[in-house]
């Protein structure tokens, strides 16, 4: 039986805790929320004691805990983590890992020097078309990864505006650090690259709010440099995002939106695959919820590891700072400078 704690009861919180009462190997010890109704919520609906501050829930359940999951603002993440990691438990941490280069170097080395799970909330990496498009580009079949393209569209700020999500205190930016985030974590995993460098062009909704974002990235693909170009608004027509990814390879290409993978070689398709499993977003965050309760075990290997949640914050806070300047930002550096900053 894992022991599980929650930190963050509300929204998404509470879709996880729902999946986590189905799950026969879990208990659901208890709960830390700064909203006094979602304290009461979870301790009617799960017959469990719900704190205002998750200290305090380390303190008096840290012997029954094995596992905390934490769904709070991004800026947050960090300091709640690195303790939870510290109380020697595992934790499933919602995206972005963390607002800081330092701090998501500095979790990384925690989770190795521990021997612990840190898990990020990136549920694409369950969806079975992205599995199947990062499948087909790792396998060879189009050849080299060269160039790649990929964009994603939603009505985010007039739903965001006056929450959390829009004061950079807590959320650490905008879209690219929302939505967005999971953009280029879809990115990097499905064509097995990491960023080098960028270049980027934000429009902001408020000072340290950015809307919408257009990225040049270099990525390390290997034995060669891709260029990845990257479009983000916040501004579309929907709160579902409308996304879509095509990646150029030396041998052929393949695209992939709308539930649908489409391959071409040789100057022509030669496959076409719709994806017509189950992929709204409760079966996502259940598949990624039991995936973090069989690495807890220790029956399976994270699906989404730290190191990856490192990587697309490295390029996030790297795009940021070419917005700023106006220059190429040099990721690698970014990356050598915090680990050296962290020794």
């Amino acid at each position: 039986m894992v022991g599980m704690g929650a930190i963050g009861l509300g929204g998404l919180g509470h879709l996880m805790l729902d999946a986590y009462a189905e799950m026969d190997d879990v208990d659901l010890v208890a709960g830390t929320d700064v909203s006094p109704k979602a304290r009461e919520a979870f301790e009617t609906g799960y017959d469990a004691p719900a704190y205002d501050d998750y200290e305090a829930m380390l303190d008096d359940h840290g012997d029954a805990l094995d596992a905390v999951t934490i769904v709070t603002p991004h800026t947050l993440h960090y300091e709640q983590a690195m303790d939870c990691l510290r109380a020697d438990l595992d934790v499933l941490l919602e995206k972005p890992m963390v607002t800081g280069v330092d701090d998501a170097v500095d979790l990384v080395e925690a989770v190795d020097e521990r021997d612990r799970v840190l898990q990020v909330g990136y549920q694409r990496h369950f969806h079975p078309g992205f599995r199947e498009l990062r499948r087909i580009v790792t396998s060879g079949r189009i050849g080299g990864v060269h160039t790649v393209d990929c964009y994603l569209g939603q009505d985010w700020i007039d739903v965001q505006r006056g929450t959390w999500r829009t004061n950079p205190d807590l959320s650490g930016g905008g879209q690219l650090y929302d939505t967005g985030s999971h953009l280029l974590d879809a990115m990097l995993w499905t064509t097995a690259t990491t960023p080098t460098s960028v270049v980027a062009e934000m429009e902001y909704a408020k000072p340290g709010v950015d809307c919408n974002s257009a990225l040049g990235v270099a990525l390390d693909a290997g034995d060669r440099t891709a260029t990845a170009s990257v479009g983000l608004t916040g501004d579309g027509v929907d709160m579902t995002p409308s996304e879509g990814y095509v990646v150029w390879g030396t041998d052929g290409q393949v695209s992939y939106s709308d539930d649908r993978l489409v391959v071409a070689e040789g100057g022509q398709t030669t496959a076409v695959t719709t994806v017509t499993a189950d992929t709204d977003f409760g079966t996502l965050t259940k598949a990624k919820l039991v995936n973090f309760v069989e690495a807890v075990r220790g029956e399976a290997e994270s699906a989404v590891p730290a190191e990856y949640g490192l990587q697309v914050t490295a390029l996030t806070e790297a795009a940021y700072e070419a917005d700023e300047t106006g220059r190429r930002v040099d990721v690698t550096a970014m990356l050598d400078a915090a680990r050296e900053a962290v020794e």
